[in-house]
């Protein structure tokens, strides 16, 4: 008997236990939507996160006093940190030797927006930064302008909007040179920056930007710690060249003693990127753990099916062998028939769990992913359990008897 034979054969006694072979499917099912649905998730995020971080750029490293991002508990040493303060950053620019663009920017206050008798909800955050922040910061300048250095060296009572807070107190005029209050300050409105999106749930559109120093004079803590400090580099291939710099001249201006560890954080693209691949990497590992756990429940359950199925069939493969059917025939046909009943549940489990992964990237609106690698694993696990969990059964049909299988009630 040939393959083609032995899988038609096969595909027939799927075919006539219908139910046997559907609860069959569904453990297999199971097994490989667990996996898929998890990686894709974990994909889905990490490309999340890498795109988002494209913010920093591969010529730009953020200095702060304590890790932006902490994965597991977090570290209580850096609650003792001084503070960066603005004079420290401007220490920094006039002492640094490689050519950089340094900017800071910090969150002032909460609050609402208003313009004559419109006004936002009272969860607008009021930034300060500098000249520099465009570059910086990778924002971009929808119409209006930016801050200047007269701006920032006067402290001048003016202010860029996000998006969001525009449609809500300009849908129909022109915010330019219009006086609003932003968290009970006001301010004249020089420019209206482009949409950037969310972040985290977070939206980037819903900021009011000032100079920092016009922060200072109506918020006050000149020597408060300063949120984030971007510092870009003019050559990407300096970039390490300049970490070093910058840590060196932070250690005298922030008066670490040396031998001393830094009180303060220098963050990359890449390192960031590192601590998020750790994070998803081990949340990937957690999920396909859990489904390799649910493969093996399948890969058992498929067992005792067939095993029941060879007690079945004992008087029909002992015909079979009357009539002249090999043990390789037989053995043959009931690995078919495990191979189809996986392969058919490994499909189902990687689209259902491609597509509910992917739930994740429409509800955040975000690039949809596919773990290829993954999927690929998967065909071959559940190859891998036809042949070990179908195996047995099949071998204990070959071995049957002819005359003892006939004899069988």
């Amino acid at each position: 008997m040939g393959i083609f034979e032995a899988s038609r054969m096969a595909w027939s006694a799927i075919q006539g236990h219908k139910t046997r072979s559907s609860l069959t499917l569904l453990g297999m099912v199971i097994g490989v939507f667990a996996i898929i649905v998890s990686v894709t998730a974990v994909e889905v995020i990490d490309v999340y996160f890498k795109e988002k971080l494209q913010f920093l750029g591969s010529s730009t490293v953020s200095i702060s006093r304590t890790s932006q991002i902490q994965i597991g508990d977090r570290d209580r040493s850096g609650r003792n940190r001084p503070n960066v303060t603005f004079e420290q950053v401007e220490r920094l620019e006039e002492v640094m030797q490689m050519a950089v663009t340094i900017s800071p920017m910090d969150d002032f206050a909460r609050g609402k927006m208003t313009y004559q008798d419109r006004e936002t909800e009272p969860d607008v955050v009021v930034m300060g930064s500098d000249e520099d922040m465009l570059g910086n910061f990778s924002y971009e300048i929808e119409y209006g302008r930016f801050f200047t250095r007269d701006d920032i060296q006067y402290a001048r009572p003016v202010c860029v909007l996000g998006s969001d807070i525009v449609k809500i107190l300009f849908p129909n005029e022109n915010p330019i040179r219009k006086i609003i209050k932003a968290a009970g300050k006001r301010c004249e409105v020089i420019g209206v920056l482009k949409e950037k999106g969310s972040f985290l749930g977070f939206s980037q559109d819903n900021r009011t930007y000032i100079p920092i120093t016009r922060g200072f004079a109506d918020y006050g803590g000149l020597s408060r710690n300063i949120a984030s400090v971007s510092v870009r580099v003019q050559d990407p291939i300096l970039i390490n060249a300049v970490i070093d710099e910058l840590t060196g001249r932070l250690r005298v201006i922030r008066g670490v003693e040396p031998g001393e560890e830094n009180n303060f954080e220098i963050s990359s693209n890449d390192s960031m990127q590192a601590i998020f691949e750790a994070f998803t990497g081990t949340l990937t590992a957690g999920g396909a753990g859990i489904g390799l756990i649910s493969l093996l429940a399948a890969g058992i359950g498929i067992m005792n099916i067939m095993l029941v199925s060879v007690t079945e069939r004992t008087r029909e493969i002992g015909v079979r062998k009357s009539v002249g059917a090999r043990k390789k025939d037989i053995m043959r046909q009931f690995l078919f028939e495990a191979f189809f009943l996986c392969q058919i549940g490994g499909i189902i489990g990687i689209l259902m769990g491609a597509a509910v992964g992917n739930g994740v990237a429409l509800y955040f609106d975000i690039t949809a992913a596919f773990p290829t690698g993954w999927a690929i694993t998967a065909v071959l696990l559940v190859t891998a359990i036809a042949l070990i969990f179908g195996g047995y059964p099949a071998l204990k049909a070959a071995r049957l008897h002819p005359i003892d299988s006939l004899r069988f009630e």
